[in-house]
């Protein structure tokens, strides 16, 4: 934590005093909430970014989009649009924002929707599609104007809110007491070795209600990559490349990189970075291959010919079979 964030403390004293009486107000029902006729499971998080949210949204959709009638609703971080957008043929980056464009591509059997307001968000999905089985939502745990009936919280295993404090100072969006709103906590981004010791003391660390199932997963890298062309991983890094990142935390790709072996110059922009041409003609003044994350890669490719990507999803470390069923309960099977 830099100095300058330390010496923004007392506004952290002033924010988390304020979102604290927020969510007393909500559990006290003094502020209404509204539930849907359909179940609403969000994936949310308590820190600013980086916690593996959209992975998680695709293992959901991977496994149950073939059983379920899904829609998914995000608000659609870095959209040049406004209100309510419903994703079809014609979307772009820019009306559903990096994030929802991806995963509209990948699942195109789902319905997608970008909206700031949750509430109005939902209830536009459910006026276009009233056959739907449920709707999940891409970062919605501090929109409490909804009522979800199930609520999935992620923490990365190297950045636990027990370490962190609210904003400016941390990186919390409200205090770790949110915590107690989850049904589901999932520690993500975990070394793939984390063994059932060192689980059980993070999970002493979170301070978890015994109601609340815990869950701990990793990332897992593809042993290929793809765009320009398909390659193997392990043929692609024999070489020197660029790696080109605009997310949140990009320590646990390049991480794995260095752990191959890999010869490459980072290059690291910030979260959902719009790259522009002036950005693009560094990266082609290096004269390298360049690797970028499938997240990057929906906003470079237009850019830049000839960019690879490397696909990633998680993988639970345990208890995947239990998680799966919890989830499915959600939807009445």
């Amino acid at each position: 934590m830099n100095l300058l964030r330390k010496s923004l403390y007392p506004l952290s004293l002033i924010y988390d005093i304020a979102t604290r009486v927020r969510n007393a107000a909500y559990d006290a029902q003094w502020l209404k909430q509204k539930q849907c006729k359909v179940p609403t499971i969000v994936v949310g998080n308590l820190i600013t970014g980086g916690s593996g949210k959209t992975p998680m949204i695709a293992y959901l959709l991977d496994h149950f989009s073939n059983h379920f009638s899904l829609a998914v609703l995000s608000r659609g971080y870095k959209r040049k649009s406004s209100g309510f957008v419903l994703a079809n043929q014609d979307s772009s980056i820019k009306s559903l924002g990096d994030e929802t464009y991806l995963l509209s591509q990948k699942f195109p059997m789902t319905h997608f929707g970008v909206c700031k307001n949750r509430l109005e968000g939902v209830e536009q999905l459910l006026s276009k599609f009233p056959t739907i089985d449920g709707v999940l939502l891409d970062d919605g745990y501090q929109h409490r104007l909804l009522k979800p009936s199930f609520q999935i919280l992620l923490t990365p295993y190297y950045n636990p809110w027990f370490r962190d404090c609210v904003l400016p100072t941390g990186n919390l969006r409200e205090s770790a007491k949110g915590k107690n709103r989850a049904d589901v906590v999932v520690v993500t981004k975990c070394p793939s070795n984390l063994s059932k010791i060192e689980q059980d003391e993070h999970s002493r660390q979170l301070q978890l209600d015994a109601h609340q199932h815990i869950f701990f997963s990793t990332i897992v890298y593809y042993s290929y990559v793809f765009g320009a062309s398909r390659m193997e991983l392990k043929s692609f890094v024999k070489n020197p490349f660029i790696l080109v990142t605009g997310i949140a935390n990009a320590k646990p790709l390049t991480d794995y990189l260095e752990s191959l072996g890999a010869d490459f110059e980072h290059l690291a922009f910030a979260d959902h970075h719009f790259f522009t041409a002036s950005d693009c003609k560094k990266m082609l003044s290096k004269q390298r291959p360049i690797l970028t994350t499938e997240k990057d890669y929906v906003r470079l490719s237009p850019m830049i010919k000839g960019v690879f990507f490397i696909p990633i999803s998680i993988r639970f470390l345990s208890d995947e079979d239990r998680f799966k069923s919890i989830i499915a309960n959600q939807f009445g099977d």
